[in-house]
């Protein structure tokens, strides 16, 4: 079987039911909560249909936060966004990514000794996690730290 050809960069890797469902979620959340304020019984009065409000806006931010999840990769480097941080390496600190069967999401290795999971390809989407993890592969082999040390 032979190996596949890069992607044209730049290129994003996103998740798609990782996306559809928390921000479907969302909007069922905020919606909920904003009809809550305006038809909850009466004792309760503006601060608390604010606070009921504000809620659903804290978990649609949670939300948001799942569902942003992206692996970009482009001339100068590859970025990753989980769900609570951002990492930014050049090709040359990228020296490999393996998606193992069963695992939630692909593990990339760099140059200083970290390895962190890239959430945007998600595992559970079998098929297209192993072409995502391919297409990767290939961009390290051909940009990445192996790359430079070819003769």
């Amino acid at each position: 079987m032979s190996q596949p050809l890069p992607p044209p960069l730049p290129v994003t890797w996103r998740p798609r039911r990782g996306r559809i469902v928390p921000y479907v979620f969302a909007a069922v959340i905020l919606l909920g909560a904003v009809l809550m304020a305006i038809f909850i019984a009466d004792p309760f009065k503006l601060p608390d249909r604010l606070a009921i409000v504000g809620f659903g806006l804290a978990v649609a931010a949670v939300l948001h936060m799942l569902a942003r999840v992206r692996v970009e990769a482009d001339e100068q480097g590859l970025t990753v966004v989980n769900v609570l941080r951002t990492h930014r390496y050049t090709w040359p600190e990228v020296l490999d990514v393996t998606l193992i069967a069963g695992e939630p999401w692909p593990k990339i290795d760099y140059s200083d000794g970290m390895t962190i999971g890239a959430m945007g390809i998600q595992g559970s989407e079998k098929a297209l996690a192993r072409k995502a993890t391919a297409e990767l592969a290939a961009l390290i082999r051909t940009r990445g730290e192996a790359a430079n040390h070819q003769d």
